[in-house]
């Protein structure tokens, strides 16, 4: 079972599942993923994961072996303004799937968090790895790590083995340019347009931008696949790729290779981002796809599906 596989990541994960030969039932309420994100070989079930009756449902229906659960709110600016709304779908809301997934006797849960966010200010020329306490700035960060500790519980009260994969800013080929979230997918929407793009800054305006940890969707998709059949060893890891590139940087790097003569403007810093965000890669991790490679086919992506 994979929640928000209607999604961008959750949507490359069931895809992955499903040429793998797994029987995979999608969970998506659709309010920000879409039906043609959903693989072929899939079953959608539109249920919003709130709805503990519905869930429970579902889960005496499909009996998971596994569940993979990307279903979330996801925006840290809306959980700055909403703090009840981003508790209700991310901590209310896998608390159902924890729930449902040990009364229908699941192997293993596997769970989509966040390093983007959960570690907060990663100091200059530092690395967050899994040692780094925890420093949750958000409510979108304190409703993952709540999450994680609820996964721990579960562990110990009914023996529900769990797998947490923390994500670096992952993007990739069907990432929605809409909204706030998904600066590369912005960028490329907009520069394949000709529109302007803007570098929110990290101190001031007119510096370089906030600098993340990039990884491309393909990396995700392998780690997940891995949880999903027991492989990761460890209960977390970080899914990143180890390299911090500024606001600035991915803009001018996008824009030469859409070939864009978009104007690249400066504007102040945002409620809620963090300064810098670079995590530590796990030391049994595949070598991650180049930044440029992956900006590439994200373009090519866009380029393509330009109507869409």
């Amino acid at each position: 079972m994979v929640t928000g596989g209607a999604g961008f990541i959750g949507s490359h994960v069931a895809a992955a599942l499903v040429a793998n030969d797994w029987d995979v039932a999608v969970v998506d309420d659709l309010s920000s993923g879409t039906r043609a994100n959903v693989p072929e070989g899939a079953e959608l079930h539109v249920l919003d994961i709130r709805d503990g009756a519905g869930v429970t449902r579902l889960f005496e229906e499909f009996r998971p072996d596994v569940v993979c659960h990307h279903a979330a709110q996801a925006s840290v600016s809306v959980s700055t303004r909403e703090p009840l709304l981003d508790a209700q779908v991310n901590v209310l809301g896998s608390l159902n799937l924890l729930s449902a997934s040990v009364a229908t006797k699941a192997s293993r849960f596997v769970f989509a968090s966040t390093g983007g966010a959960i570690y907060g200010e990663v100091p200059e020329g530092r690395r967050a790895d899994l040692a780094t306490r925890p420093a949750p700035a958000s409510p979108y960060a304190c409703s993952k790590f709540a999450t994680e500790a609820y996964l721990e519980s579960f562990r110990l009260q009914h023996g529900l083995d769990y797998t947490i994969l923390r994500y670096a800013n992952v993007y990739g080929p069907k990432q929605s340019p809409h909204g706030e979230a998904g600066v590369v997918a912005i960028f490329a929407s907009r520069l394949l347009r000709g529109e302007p793009v803007s570098v929110f800054a990290r101190a001031q305006s007119g510096d370089p931008g906030c600098v993340r940890d990039y990884v491309y969707i393909d990396d995700v998709v392998d780690w997940n696949l891995r949880a999903v059949r027991g492989a990761v060893t460890a209960p977390m890891a970080n899914v990143c790729t180890g390299v911090g590139t500024s606001t600035l940087e991915l803009a001018e790097r996008m824009k030469s290779l859409a070939g864009s003569r978009s104007e690249i403007r400066f504007g102040p810093p945002r409620a809620g981002d963090l300064e810098r965000s670079v995590l530590e890669p796990e030391r049994d991790a595949r070598t991650p796809v180049g930044l440029e490679a992956g900006l590439r086919r994200t373009i090519d992506w866009f380029r393509t599906h330009s109507g869409s």
